[in-house]
C-alpha cells in the first residue's frame, strides 16, 4: 500500500503556472520586484546554498529556482528550499559572508 498524498493546490497557482519541461514556471513578487520562479526536481551531483536559511540543498532534493524577471543571466539565479521561498517575506537573509568568501 502506497502512502496517501494530500496536496492542496490553490486555484490561482493552477492558473498562473505553465508547464515548462516538466517543471512549473511562474512570476511572483519579492522585494517589490517580479521574479520568475521555477520548481525543479533537483540535480544529480550539485549542491546549492539557499539564500533564505544559508543551508545546503543536497543533490536530488526538489527545490525552487528564482531570478529577477528583468534579468537574463544565469548569475542572477538563486536556488531556494521550497519552504524558505514560501517564507521569504517573513524572514531576513542569513548570509553574512562577503562576495569573495568561499561558499562552503
Amino acid at each position: 500500500m502506497s502512502p496517501r498524498r494530500n496536496r492542496i493546490q490553490k486555484p490561482e497557482d493552477r492558473e498562473s503556472a505553465a508547464p515548462m519541461g516538466g517543471s512549473l514556471r511562474r512570476v511572483e513578487s519579492y522585494r517589490g520586484e517580479d521574479w520568475v520562479v521555477q520548481t525543479v526536481a533537483g540535480t544529480a551531483g550539485r549542491y546549492y546554498r539557499c539564500p533564505g536559511c544559508d543551508q545546503e540543498i543536497p543533490p536530488g532534493v526538489g527545490h525552487v529556482v528564482a531570478w529577477p524577471d528583468h534579468s537574463s543571466g544565469v548569475d542572477d539565479r538563486r536556488h531556494w528550499h521550497r519552504a524558505c521561498w514560501g517564507a521569504r517575506e517573513r524572514r531576513g537573509s542569513n548570509i553574512l559572508r562577503g562576495r569573495g568568501a568561499p561558499k562552503y
